[in-house]
């Protein structure tokens, strides 16, 4: 019998209500304007909606659900140790609105690359990187809710060399306009409870220092360099919880032909912190919401 993912986080990092979910999305979305689309990938945060929802509408915004076939979720792995990348094994997303189908096609091609694990549901429904993407993700192809499959990848602690061997996997289905990434990640998680406290007095306040941190990071992501990436994690240490999936999608664009790697631009469209952090005693998350496109 096919198995469905429970939505596990319903109720408590967003609101099991079809009705009260679909309104509050709406409201997000409809304060977010299309800047940069439509997008063949998206970086978004995975927080409870109440923290990060209105930062991921900025991502969501640049689809254009009438193109998109196929969304590739790659999400990291918070509770499970994982030295590569693991595929569902449910069959579909459970939703407040509609379930989700996994694409069991492209599954299979992933399979026989050997670079996959498999992951049981226990730890699926666990992890809330890959779930908090998909209410939005069904909101927003809701019109085209029969013509899309999605295909969930929890990404594990890689090195360089693996998220290179990753992006060379994944970077001919990036190179297909019918197909969408959303990369799920937050930014800096600052504080003594994430043992991380990096703090540059010449920028200000603590949460300015955090702000010029985490901006230095998305300049360097916006440049579509996964080495450079590599090297500002190195010096920081900054604890983007998805790193890993960001630099898998880098080397996926880094593996593309020369001439379809220039058409490529991506741009950060918010960020966001849960709190303003004065004093080594506060603590906060910060959110970013990004959008790549081909240009023609």
């Amino acid at each position: 019998m096919s198995k469905t993912r429970k939505a596990s986080h319903a109720g408590s990092w967003y609101s099991d209500s079809a009705k009260e979910l679909n309104k509050q999305l709406d409201n997000w979305l409809g304060g977010a304007e299309l800047l940069h689309g439509p997008a063949r990938a998206l970086i978004v945060p995975h927080a409870g909606y109440v923290y990060c929802g209105e930062t991921a509408a900025f991502a969501y915004r640049q689809v254009s659900p009438n193109v998109v076939r196929r969304v590739f979720i790659l999400g990291p792995s918070h509770h499970v140790r994982l030295a590569g990348c693991a595929l569902s094994s449910a069959a579909k997303y459970e939703t407040p609105f509609y379930d989700l189908t996994i694409d069991q096609q492209v599954y299979a091609e992933l399979n026989q690359t050997g670079s996959f694990e498999k992951m049981n549901l226990s730890v699926d429904e666990d992890e809330h990187s890959l779930e908090m993407t998909i209410p939005y993700v069904a909101k927003i192809m809701e019109d085209c809710k029969n013509n899309f499959k999605i295909v969930p990848v929890m990404v594990g602690s890689l090195t360089p060399e693996k998220e290179a061997q990753y992006g060379a996997i994944f970077s001919p289905y990036l190179a297909d306009p019918s197909n969408l990434f959303v990369i799920s990640s937050d930014f800096c998680h600052w504080g003594g409870r994430f043992r991380y406290t990096y703090y540059d007095q010449s920028k200000g306040a603590i949460f300015e220092s955090i702000q010029n941190l985490d901006r230095q990071g998305m300049d360097i992501i916006e440049q579509l360099n996964p080495s450079a990436f590599t090297d500002y994690l190195r010096k920081f240490g900054n604890t983007i919880c998805g790193r890993h999936p960001i630099g898998v999608l880098l080397n996926a664009v880094n593996s593309l032909p020369a001439s379809e790697k220039a058409k490529l631009s991506l741009r950060f469209l918010k960020y966001a912190q849960s709190n303003q952090c004065y004093n080594q005693t506060d603590s906060s998350v910060s959110y970013a919401a990004a959008s790549l496109i081909f240009n023609n």
